[in-house]
């Protein structure tokens, strides 16, 4: 039965039995891969909980309404009108995309000298690229009507780099059970540690550039250790691929975020660390912990640098 058939059947239920729809405010723990929320609703976590398409840009922290039932649902958030942050975001959005395009309002051309007032001579031409995007300057004999100011020149685009591989180590040398990263040690046979690898492409992305931040985003693979949220523990390495032997750990552990079972999100790594994975002194990054407490496997890798 999909989850609108059930909302439907749950609501003239409980219609009939209690006079409407019984809700309860939660508190979302955690947003996973596929659109659900982990929440925390009435002094218990409850996982993989589905949502109305009236419940948008999900995070952690909200505070929502959940219908109760025998398949609980989020219906919408609670709290303030989120207008004036949408806005924000739209006209965000809308400079980058004004950025990406290059405005003529008309071209045109023939044999003789255009039609109309205001046409100024070019005796020359000058164009570059920043970049990727096309400047032109036109160069005058006499300035009839002063040139509108240049902007100035946009930072370069954000670029997410994704990983060439992954894997785990155990005792030293790959562990072709785990199917993704994983850190921690589950069952006693000694503790795992897990690498993404990027190869040369991040030092390559930032060369001669500025970086301002690098975020990274994972994923924690449901039936991993115990459903609660616990930290990822981030070091990087030296490994441009996957090592045959023991994957040597770099700067850690960075405890820069927490994940409930199949939850995502996304870390902002230390200015350091940014400084290193550009410049090549460092190649990737890596998961590491002991015993079961923080054990987990994690998916994802994909590194996002914004430039200045």
């Amino acid at each position: 039965m999909s989850i609108r058939d059930q909302l439907g059947k749950d609501l003239d239920a409980l219609g009939t039995a209690t006079g409407g729809l019984q809700t309860v405010s939660a508190e979302v723990l955690d947003v996973t891969e596929d659109g659900r929320v982990n929440l925390l609703m009435q002094g218990a976590e409850l996982y993989g909980v589905a949502c109305t398409d009236a419940y948008r840009n999900r995070k952690a922290g909200d505070i929502v309404a959940v219908r109760r039932g025998a398949v609980p649902v989020v219906l919408w958030r609670l709290g303030d009108d989120p207008a004036e942050t949408e806005q924000a975001d739209v006209e965000r959005l809308a400079v980058q995309a004004a950025r990406d395009v290059q405005v003529v309002r008309a071209a045109t051309y023939g044999t003789g000298a255009p039609a109309g007032s205001g046409w100024q001579a070019a005796s020359a031409v000058h164009v570059r690229k920043v970049d990727g995007r096309l400047e032109v300057y036109f160069q005058v004999g006499s300035v009839a009507d002063p040139s509108p100011p240049a902007p100035a020149v946009p930072s370069p685009r954000p670029v997410t780099i994704s990983p060439t591989s992954s894997g785990t180590w155990r005792g030293g040398r790959p562990d072709d059970y785990a199917s993704a990263p994983t850190q921690g040690d589950w069952t006693g046979r000694g503790n795992r540690r897990g690498g993404w690898f990027y190869g040369t492409s991040i030092q390559a992305a930032c060369a001669g550039k500025t970086v301002a931040s690098m975020k990274v985003a994972f994923t924690r693979k449901t039936g991993s250790g115990v459903n609660a949220k616990r930290p990822v523990r981030l070091y990087l390495h030296g490994h441009a691929s996957p090592p045959s032997g023991q994957l040597n750990l770099g700067d850690g552990p960075e405890a820069l975020l927490r994940l409930s079972v199949g939850a995502k999100g996304t870390a902002t790594l230390p200015r350091s660390w940014a400084a290193a994975l550009a410049s090549g002194a460092a190649r990737g990054l890596a998961i590491y912990a002991t015993g079961s407490t923080d054990y987990m496997s994690v998916t994802g890798g994909k590194i996002t640098i914004t430039f200045s």
